[in-house]
């Protein structure tokens, strides 16, 4: 039997330790999905075909995962791929708090579902989405947080904000 594992989230931008956790997976798993949400109650900087695309760049390497897109709750779009296992990143304990409320109402939805928390490398753990999106509106250096190709995305979509 493959085992499929989903990898959900909004990925606004992915990191370093977004692509150290798919990476990780990838050695777990038959297959991977790595699953980018439209997420608009977030109201994300990029927009869902960016992360896409930036995502399958990153990812790449990687053949045994692949880049998807979905627009509803996560768990019923990991029923939707037939899934056995969810991977879950989590950094700080305060992470791990709000991950284990979403595994137990997820588990409600669909008990059959495994539940994987994995941190990133510790070298990554400090590295969050939001703060990434600030560093990058005030032009710092993101090259420690994000993979080379999100960096230049980051610049050149917080160019366009500072313009317009």
């Amino acid at each position: 039997m493959t085992t499929l594992a989903i990898y959900p989230g909004t990925f606004d931008p992915i990191t370093h330790g977004h692509v150290d956790i798919a990476a990780r997976a990838a050695k777990l798993f038959d297959r991977v999905i790595f699953a980018v949400a439209g997420n608009q109650v977030k109201q994300p900087l990029l927009e869902l075909t960016e992360r896409l695309a930036l995502a399958q760049q990153v990812l790449q390497p990687y053949s045994n995962v692949e880049v998807d897109s979905f627009d509803c709750l996560a768990v019923d779009y990991i029923r939707q791929q037939q899934a056995q296992v969810v991977i879950r990143g989590v950094r700080t304990a305060s992470d791990l708090e709000y991950e284990m409320q979403l595994a137990n109402m997820s588990r409600q939805v669909a008990p059959d579902l495994d539940i994987i928390f994995m941190p990133p490398a510790e070298r990554y753990q400090h590295v969050s989405s939001s703060l990434v999106r600030e560093f990058a509106y005030y032009g710092s250096d993101l090259s420690t947080f994000v993979p080379d190709a999100v960096a230049k995305a980051l610049q050149q979509r917080m160019a366009k904000k500072h313009k317009g």
